[in-house]
């Protein structure tokens, strides 16, 4: 199972939030927010398999005393992983717009004893980032649920410096066999045509995974 199948699979309700039903320059259907009922199916053991984070985290090139931004962290199933990658000296900053999830990715940290990790707790049109401070900003299964993902994207362009990356992990809405809800997956040309304009320059995309798009924007100059 899968993130978008998880509200029908499992009774897991969305969290309602009230921005924008759909993107004005795609027309794609914006997805509903995964509500905290979730939180435990996130760190589920066959996400390992299904989307192979090392591999991903591998992608990013993540050195010591990077400083990174997860924005939208749920439960810290990469937050966590990346924090071990940029340690010593490195932080990430785990943003979430829920409480609870910030809760239990605290808890999750501290269990694995990893203690360079700062939550961040934001909106729906402002993840509440220093401004300036980020080499990377990743966004894993996240973006298609951003109820102001205009003014969130143009946010996070504003916390990166200026030879920052933003990251995007997304499930491929060009493969059919990816067994994800339509409103849970974009392609490519979807994701570059929404995140260009504001602010972006699009640098490649990775598609090594079994189910998802990675795809790498530079912060635009000027």
């Amino acid at each position: 199972m899968t993130a978008g199948l998880c509200f029908l699979a499992f009774g897991l309700l969305p969290m309602r939030t009230r921005g924008q039903s759909v993107h004005p320059i795609t027309g794609r259907r914006i997805a509903p927010v995964m509500g905290l009922s979730g939180a435990d199916w996130l760190d589920r053991e066959e996400r390992e398999r299904e989307e192979q984070p090392e591999k991903a985290i591998a992608e990013f090139n993540l050195k010591p005393g990077m400083i990174v931004a997860d924005v939208g962290a749920g439960t810290g199933f990469y937050s966590i992983r990346m924090a071990k990658h940029v340690a010593p000296g490195g932080v990430v900053y785990a943003n979430d717009i829920q409480p609870g999830m910030l809760e239990k990715l605290r808890a999750n940290a501290a269990a694995q004893q990893v203690g360079n990790i700062v939550t961040v707790l934001g909106t729906e049109s402002d993840p509440r980032l220093p401004v300036g401070k980020f080499d990377l900003v990743v966004l894993v299964d996240v973006y298609h649920e951003f109820s102001r993902p205009q003014r969130m994207l143009e946010r996070i362009r504003d916390c990166l410096k200026p030879d920052g990356r933003l990251v995007l992990l997304e499930f491929r809405k060009e493969d059919p066999a990816v067994p994800i809800r339509p409103e849970h997956k974009m392609s490519l040309e979807e994701v570059k045509e929404e995140v260009v304009p504001e602010g972006y320059s699009f640098e490649k995309v990775v598609d090594t995974l079994p189910w998802q798009h990675i795809v790498f924007f530079r912060r635009s100059a000027g």
